[in-house]
């Protein structure tokens, strides 16, 4: 049996956000979200019956312009595209904007990570001898 991305992902954070949409009238939806160590996963319904909508972190730039008013703290996710999403949380909610950012930052690191190691291994010696002796 295969299994998706979120059940091989560790979820961070679950629960209810409310998301602008993108048409003209711009409505508040409800969407059930879960947040997982690589991706943002957005269910139009509670039940999570509807296939998710998902966001990864390698295509998110930042979350920005946070602000709190009166019962809602609001906030934009940038994609690395330049779209930008927006929604919304109860105040009282654990900041659904602060637990994104953290998944963003820990995936930052662990690329840069694997990078790293990666650019390491191609510019070893033994690699480079490696490489020469498959090109004779």
């Amino acid at each position: 049996m295969k299994m998706s991305s979120l059940e091989l992902s560790e979820v961070l954070k679950e629960g209810e956000l409310e998301k602008r949409s993108d048409n003209l009238l711009q409505f508040w939806r409800k969407k059930t979200c879960v947040l997982t160590s690589d991706s943002l996963n957005i269910y139009a319904d509670g039940q999570k019956r509807s296939k998710a909508k998902e966001l990864k972190l390698q295509s998110i730039k930042k979350v920005d312009c946070v602000e709190r008013t009166g019962k809602f703290v609001y906030f934009t996710i940038v994609t690395t595209d330049n779209k930008e999403i927006d929604f919304r949380c109860f105040d009282e909610d654990t900041c659904w904007n602060a637990v994104i950012t953290m998944a963003l930052i820990d995936f930052q690191n662990r690329k840069a990570i694997q990078d790293f190691k990666s650019l390491q291994e191609s510019t070893s010696p033994g690699h480079q001898e490696r490489h020469l002796v498959k090109s004779l």
